[in-house]
């Protein structure tokens, strides 16, 4: 069967994005710093970054899909990444306020589920097929998700950053309990894979 994984960059004090998140700086101030490791280091870190984007269907909140700030869409939006956007497979985007999908080149589709992490997942399954279901974030997301019991590995790049403040990561999660399964660093990361232990 397959597993619901999750990868996520993180800063050294637990955060995922820095403060003050805007449309402007949609990580936070200093929060692209993070993701070094996926462009300096690419080669290195090629392993990573293929299991980010090896799965079948993608999970992932509202706010990583449009950014800050709740409310109805823009229908102009058509995400972060341009026409074509990196995942090449279905994306289920978490919201409270219903919009057609949005087919974009590639194989993207974003599909937009208004009624839970749950029906979310179902139908990312089924879209995934014998692949992994993965969720892409960002933080309150993956934190449903591991509170539901509903994640079977996470997959933390932690980043050598303080970034002080902003949106983090573990904050409220529950009794969850993480066993590490393989360690892996370059210069500007470190990669922790988790079993996530029911």
């Amino acid at each position: 069967m397959s597993q619901v994984t999750c990868d996520l960059t993180v800063s050294l004090d637990g955060f995922v994005a820095g403060p003050n998140q805007s449309l402007e700086q949609p990580l936070g101030e200093r929060g692209e710093s993070l993701h070094r490791w996926q462009f300096e280091e690419r080669e290195a870190n090629a392993a990573e970054v293929a299991g980010i984007l090896e799965a079948g269907a993608y999970i992932m909140g509202r706010n990583m899909y449009a950014g800050p700030g709740p409310g109805p869409w823009d229908s102009d939006w058509r995400g972060w990444w341009g026409e074509e956007p990196p995942y090449h497979a279905p994306v289920f985007v978490l919201t409270h306020h219903e919009r057609q999908p949005l087919e974009l080149q590639g194989g993207t589709t974003f599909h937009f589920v208004t009624n839970g992490i749950e029906a979310a997942l179902d139908r990312a399954r089924e879209a995934a097929g014998s692949k992994n279901v993965a969720i892409a974030g960002g933080a309150q997301t993956a934190r449903q998700f591991l509170s539901a019991g509903l994640m079977d590995e996470l997959r933390l790049h932690i980043s050598p950053v303080i970034l002080g403040g902003g949106e983090r990561l573990l904050d409220g999660v529950g009794d969850v309990r993480l066993e590490p399964v393989d360690v892996r660093g370059t210069g500007l990361v470190t990669h922790v894979r988790y079993r996530v232990v029911r």
